[in-house]
């Protein structure tokens, strides 16, 4: 046989959009614009939901879409897993849920986060006062200090925080994953948890794939134990919490409280570079920076999606869904929904329609949110007093990830 001709079938939306390569160049908005059109669509084991309100439906309402029941990501735990991540507060329904956010919320009040705002405009304008160029890894420091000083982790061991989110959320992206910060400085029990560190390639996000970032959590919160101060981890010591309970809630906040602003600012800069006429416009008149913060996070949305699971049969749009049935909603494509937002797709610093849902809606509205903002505004506060404006100086590279 000399030749064997052979055609290689044409790419679905729906391959596109659960491919982690494809955000290498970018989000397929062309792809979910189109998937939008249909509302909610089957695609391989789940039903991904598109639509604006489709999507606060389904985080309104965990009595039906459940947060608890496989837990928040697409791909389903390893059944060892499954029974440790349930425990976690962002895979729990109310009441468990309001148990564990109550502990936390005080950390979050608009009050504690105006006493934390001349700290973190003075990190944002140190940081942007010494770019060096590489605009995502400068301002990746400005969460990692605000979360140090709110959580009680030294701030000389803050690339902890850095490297543990780097191996969660880089899994896809080897390059990413694999990052490493100096220990220089570090405290004794930094170098000890690190110490543990695994390199066999595990993954990351099951319970025995991080025994470092475990082991500091313990050594920390004994720590805190002995001496407490006015942070989250001397408060948690003090609160009626299980082992596996504490050990989450620090998983959570060290890789999500600190990565989707890595991710988010970096956007806003993308956003405004791509826009010359709204930067310019954002420069000329700063009373916009607000709606202009909002505007970033819904144009450059962080997470793209979240996972729950239909704990009894029921309709959406008019699709059936089983008790069981995997349910995923897409914030990429809710944030850019025409019936809510009027031209999606243009960049507007002036923009109104604020009801984005880049910090999600119902009882998991994320607890940082005004702490965010607020971290947003201080670095672009900051990029717009600079003399001159900014550039885009060669290739934009983006994480190989779809979530």
């Amino acid at each position: 046989m000399k030749h064997v001709r052979i055609r290689s079938m044409p790419r679905t939306d729906a391959d596109l959009i659960v491919d982690p390569d494809t955000y290498t160049s970018g989000v397929p908005h062309d792809a979910l614009t189109r998937l939008r059109e249909r509302d909610v669509v089957r695609i391989d084991d789940f039903w991904a939901v598109f639509r604006h309100e489709d999507v606060r439906t389904v985080l309104r309402t965990p009595s039906v879409f459940s947060s608890h029941r496989g837990a928040t990501q697409i791909r389903d735990p390893r059944p060892d897993d499954l029974a440790y991540v349930q425990r976690m507060m962002l895979n729990q329904d109310p009441p468990s849920h309001t148990r564990l956010r109550r502990m936390l919320t005080r950390a979050f009040t608009p009050r504690a986060v105006a006493l934390l705002e001349d700290r973190i405009r003075a990190n944002a304008r140190e940081i942007v006062a010494g770019l060096s160029g590489d605009f995502a890894h400068d301002v990746a420091d400005l969460p990692l200090l605000t979360l140090a000083d709110v959580f009680g982790v030294p701030r000389q061991d803050r690339a902890l925080l850095y490297d543990w989110s780097n191996r969660v959320i880089g899994f896809h992206d080897p390059e990413y994953a694999l990052s490493s910060s100096s220990t220089a400085g570090m405290t004794d029990m930094a170098l000890q948890a690190l110490e543990l560190r695994p390199d066999d390639g595990r993954d990351p996000r099951a319970r025995d794939g991080m025994p470092d970032l475990y082991a500091y959590a313990h050594a920390l919160g004994a720590h805190k134990r002995a001496h407490p101060s006015d942070d989250v981890v001397s408060n948690l010591m003090r609160e009626d919490l299980s082992l596996e309970e504490f050990e989450n809630l620090f998983w959570l906040f060290s890789v999500a409280g600190n990565e989707t602003l890595r991710n988010g600012i970096p956007g806003g800069m993308i956003a405004l570079l791509s826009h010359p006429a709204e930067y310019a416009r954002l420069r000329a008149d700063r009373s916009l920076l607000p709606l202009a913060v909002e505007e970033m996070l819904r144009w450059w949305t962080p997470v793209m999606h979240f996972r729950r699971t239909c704990v009894r049969d029921t309709s959406l749009s008019g699709q059936e869904i089983r008790a069981g049935d995997k349910v995923v909603v897409w914030f990429s494509s809710a944030n850019r929904d025409e019936r809510v937002f009027t031209d999606p797709h243009r960049f507007d610093v002036g923009r109104r329609e604020a009801d984005h849902l880049s910090f999600g809606h119902g009882p998991h509205f994320c607890l940082g949110a005004q702490l965010a903002r607020t971290q947003i505004r201080a670095v672009f506060d900051a990029v717009l007093d600079l003399p001159r404006l900014l550039e885009l100086d060669g290739e934009i590279s983006r994480l190989r990830s779809n979530f």
